[in-house]
């Protein structure tokens, strides 16, 4: 379910994490233990997520308000940059010792469940241990695949156009909920001509716009086993991408990699970009403007394709301990004090109760309210298709190929051939 997208987005999230690689691998809190139950019948469970420092701060503050609740539950932590928490993670999972709960994705849930790792968390709610009432806007469903609920969402976010709002300003473009392709690209076009900038970083290799623009016309990214495309898709996609960068409507590549991490939009070679609405926060940090959230174009002036994507919870089928995992997941996701601690730091708030429990305060997070507010208000919000085992590959391999085409590295029948290569062998594995 990341920034400058083209801070790609292996840098995006690992950004989440960055921090943490100086801290070392892990950080625990309350009570040690190796997940069993001790003579007073307290239980110890793992919990272990990706992110950065001050994640990891917020989540040990909620961790000690379950613990006034559950005083009989004490709760292990480990967190680490994402590239380092998944390498970890499969070598627990490999082992048989995977952490009790812990955050997940939607490219990953096949993947783990095909492996046998993640717990059906269906029978604890049918226990009383865990309610999925209460979520927004059918958030959910975001965790169920083949009947089973394999992932408790606890944010959401979706994409966006993170917009340089004077170079819009100055340009007279003004987009709007509806607005088409053909809207989008004149727009671009007015950006270049009159700001003296790109009109967008480039959006030919976010995989996850790609998969927008398929669902406004009837396809997908991805079918519950595969792509949902055909090579003749993508060629017209990339086609297209190459035509615009060398029109000067997309930046140029080349200048977007010396100035990384930061992003084409703050270093003010592009006056806009597709990315996460989450993310928007490092732009007012980053950059010396003033930017905004736009929608996202349409094929026909109403779809948009988009859904809310969203972090999780998962449990280990491992786990001695499901009813109390289940017990950290509900409160995890519905308590109102963790709204008030964690904010938006993994996306808008899943449950109304915390939605409404956190009220942000600066201008950026207000935006991002809106902005998904304005999605449900708009009914254009969608059920997303649950990933394959191997999406992860597949949409690193896209990022990647994506980013040698626009450096001239790859031909577009090339990039393409080399990207449908890839994700075969990725799929079947």
């Amino acid at each position: 379910m990341g920034t400058n997208r083209n801070v790609d987005r292996r840098t995006i999230l690992k950004a989440a994490g960055a921090t943490a690689a100086t801290l070392g691998l892990a950080s625990t809190t309350a009570c040690g233990g190796d997940g069993g139950t001790s003579a007073d019948g307290t239980v110890t469970i793992r919990y272990a997520w990706w992110g950065a420092e001050d994640r990891a701060q917020r989540i040990n503050k909620t961790i000690e308000l379950f613990h006034k609740k559950y005083p009989k539950i004490k709760v292990k932590t480990d967190f680490q940059p994402y590239t380092d928490f998944w390498k970890k993670f499969n070598t627990q999972a490999s082992g048989g010792n995977p952490p009790d709960v812990f955050q997940n994705a939607i490219g990953f849930l096949r993947k783990y469940d095909a492996k046998n790792v993640l717990l059906d968390l269906s029978e604890q709610v049918k226990a009383g241990n865990l309610s999925m009432d209460g979520f927004r806007a059918g958030l959910e469903k975001f965790g169920e695949i083949d009947g089973k609920l394999l992932g408790v969402p606890v944010g959401s976010n979706s994409m966006a156009l993170v917009i340089d709002k004077p170079v819009y300003t100055k340009a007279g473009v003004k987009p709007e909920q509806g607005w088409t392709w053909d809207d989008y690209h004149a727009a671009m076009q007015k950006i270049r001509d009159k700001a003296g900038r790109a009109g967008d970083t480039g959006p030919y290799n976010v995989m996850y716009l790609y998969d927008l623009y398929l669902r406004q016309n009837g396809k997908a990214f991805f079918t519950e086993d595969g792509l949902g495309f055909s090579e003749a898709d993508l060629t017209d996609w990339w086609t297209k991408a190459r035509k615009s960068v060398e029109e000067g409507l997309y930046a140029d590549v080349k200048k977007v990699a010396q100035i990384k991490p930061k992003s084409a939009v703050t270093g003010e070679l592009s006056g806009g970009e597709f990315t996460w609405d989450n993310f928007t926060i490092r732009y007012t940090s980053e950059g010396k403007s003033e930017y905004g959230l736009a929608p996202i174009p349409t094929t026909d002036g109403k779809k948009t394709g988009q859904y809310l994507g969203s972090l999780m919870l998962s449990a280990s089928k491992r786990t001695e301990h499901p009813k109390e995992v289940a017990q950290f997941i509900d409160f995890m996701v519905h308590d109102p004090e963790v709204a008030k601690i964690m904010g938006y730091d993994r996306g808008v708030p899943a449950t109304q109760a915390q939605f409404d429990a956190f009220e942000p305060t600066d201008e950026v997070n207000k935006a991002i309210a809106a902005y998904e507010t304005s999605l449900v208000e708009a009914g254009v919000l969608e059920p997303i298709t649950p990933h394959p085992a191997g999406a992860d590959i597949c949409e690193a391999a896209f990022l990647r190929i994506g980013e040698e085409l626009g450096l001239g590295k790859r031909s577009v029948g090339d990039a393409v051939k080399q990207f449908f290569t890839e994700s075969k062998t990725a799929l079947a594995s």
